[in-house]
């Protein structure tokens, strides 16, 4: 069983940053790969960044690319996710997952069915 808790949301500007974390607790922390999803209001769960168990692959969204960074410290057993140039179309509940169904070392995974445990959602707000 892997829990997991995010933090970080908030309300903000547009062009603002903000950091979300999720720390987990459970198996040893390079057991599971690690992805961050986002619903906004009437909207599926969509895909926003995830990494590898290793820690080396990376993947995003192409709506974050380049804005959006996806991180980890081992030690604190949690994983960030670094939320720059910030629009108001990334306003949604941000999730944050845990997939223990032994992917490979450096690959992250993008499909949301591929992942066992999750969160339960931080808000991110952000005005124009």
């Amino acid at each position: 069983q892997v829990y997991l808790v995010e933090s970080g949301g908030g309300l903000v500007q547009a062009g603002d940053s903000l950091r979300l974390s999720c720390a987990a607790s459970g198996p040893p922390f390079s057991t599971y790969a690690m992805g961050w999803f986002r619903q906004a209001p009437g909207k599926e769960r969509e895909f926003v960044a995830a990494i590898s168990r290793s820690g080396v692959g990376t993947v995003y969204a192409d709506s974050v690319k380049g804005r959006f960074t996806i991180s980890r410290d081992g030690a604190k057993n949690t994983w960030y996710l670094h939320l720059n140039s910030l629009k108001p179309e990334d306003t949604a509940i941000y999730y944050c997952a845990a997939s223990t169904r032994g992917s490979s070392w450096n690959v992250a995974i993008d499909r949301k069915n591929d992942y066992d445990y999750w969160g339960q959602g931080t808000q991110v707000t952000v005005s124009s």
